[in-house]
This record gives structure tokens, sequence and C-alpha cells, in this order.
């Protein structure tokens, strides 16, 4: 698996802004991207030292679209602590 496979999106929401200045960046990841997988993609792609990693698998919402129902698709996230040494990613410092 490519490392750009791994990392699909960023996921921008007030609560990952406001985990920022924690050096916390939140991510969509692989579904079967293991924490060692999403760790050593992290640190090529945007060349910095990863403290740890946490996932948790999200479920999909319930949608309606008149009268038929369906849900959004499932998805994993990736919440990455980079250590304190480390610089930050520049993609989310120009978005604060």
């Amino acid at each position: 698996m490519n490392k750009y496979d791994i990392i699909i999106c960023p996921i921008l929401t007030e609560k990952s802004f406001d985990a920022i200045p924690d050096k916390k960046y939140t991510f969509k990841v692989a579904k079967d991207a293991t924490k060692t997988q999403i760790k050593v993609a992290i640190e090529d792609i945007f060349g910095v030292k990863v403290a740890k990693v946490n996932t948790t698998n999200v479920d999909g919402k319930k949608k309606r679209m008149g009268r038929y129902e369906g849900t959004t698709a499932p998805y994993k996230k990736a919440i990455v602590q980079l250590k304190a040494d480390s610089k930050a990613i520049e993609f989310f410092e120009s978005l604060a």
C-alpha cells in the first residue's frame, strides 16, 4: 500500500482546529491501515516526527432523500500527536 493511499484527506472541524495548538492533527485514513503504517506515512509525507497515533472507526450516519433512507459511508479516523520538538504541518498552519 502506497503512503498516499493510506492518508485520504484531513478532517477540518471545529474540534480538530482546537487541537492544532497542541500539535494534534486529524486525518481520514484507509480502513485497513494500521497505526504503524499511518505513523510512517505522516512522517514521510509531511516531514514531521510523530509521537503517537489514535484511531477510531466512524459509523455512517443515517440520511434521507425524500422517502428513501440510506447511510453515509463509514470511515476510519486517525488523530496524530506530534512530538514537542517536531515542526508543525504547514497545511494546517495556513488555514488557522
